[in-house]
């Protein structure tokens, strides 16, 4: 089974590096890395480029101008040739070696269409301290009328999945992945399985987490997407989503 991961860049040349590292370091060796830049001025290309040698002919990058992270996604689905795909942000990096191994046999053992597990958030430059740990477990299709999703990054889709529901809409400025999740959980009822496991290190400072604008227009999209795949739900309903996150994060 062929995984296609893919990795969306814009000026990453901080992170870049960790992002592709652990990539390398997974132990399942069947994987087809895709990154799409954004036409980067920064280093990132250069980097990208400094480590192309080692994936081994598993690497594939284009560099130009898009519309924007879904825009940049789609070309990145649209490239990808493996049986399963999944996105990998640009400042995050795999948690442990193991992760995709681990996707992989869900699949193979189980008659599914998408895995999903856990991710957790650090401050840049202190990557020991877990500042809040997203968990997918309670996640139900039911739940997503409150806002509540798997872990975006922690999603492994069958490729054909993309080709039966479509694109991430690129009219969303930062709900697009929640529109996808609404789409793929509700309008087709995907089988899924979550896999106990933290598949993803994420820096705090992302597009959905920079600070109360950005959580507002996306309550706003979360919405819209509920309502535009007939949904019901409501800002107040979103919002409350927000309460429970308090709960995910470690103090101390």
């Amino acid at each position: 089974m062929k995984v296609s991961v893919i990795t969306v860049t814009y000026n990453s040349a901080k992170t870049i590096l960790d992002t592709m590292c652990s990539v390398l370091a997974q132990t399942y060796k069947d994987i087809e890395y895709i990154i799409v830049d954004g036409l980067s001025s920064d280093g990132t290309i250069e980097i990208i480029q400094s480590l192309e040698d080692r994936f081994n002919g598993r690497l594939k990058y284009i560099s130009e101008p898009d519309k924007g992270i879904y825009d940049a996604m789609n070309k990145g689905i649209a490239m990808a040739t493996g049986d399963v795909v999944g996105i990998l942000n640009s400042d995050d990096y795999f948690t442990s070696s193991d992760v995709i191994f681990k996707v992989v046999a869900e699949f193979t053992q189980y008659d599914i269409d998408a895995v999903f597990g856990d991710i957790h958030f650090i401050y840049d430059g202190q990557p020991d301290r877990v500042v809040r740990y997203y968990s997918s477990k309670a996640f139900r299709p039911f739940w997503l009328r409150f806002g509540f999703m798997p872990a975006h990054p922690s999603l492994y889709l069958k490729h054909q999945l993309y080709k039966e529901v479509g694109e991430y809409s690129t009219d969303y400025m930062i709900g697009s992945d929640f529109e996808m999740m609404v789409r793929l959980f509700k309008r087709r009822r995907i089988r899924y399985h979550y896999l106990s496991l933290d598949f993803v290190t994420m820096r705090m400072g992302g597009v959905s987490t920079r600070g109360i604008r950005s959580r507002w227009t996306l309550v706003k999209e979360d919405v819209r997407a509920c309502k535009e795949n007939g949904i019901y739900t409501n800002r107040l309903f979103i919002a409350l989503k927000y309460l429970y996150k308090i709960w995910e994060y470690r103090f101390g």
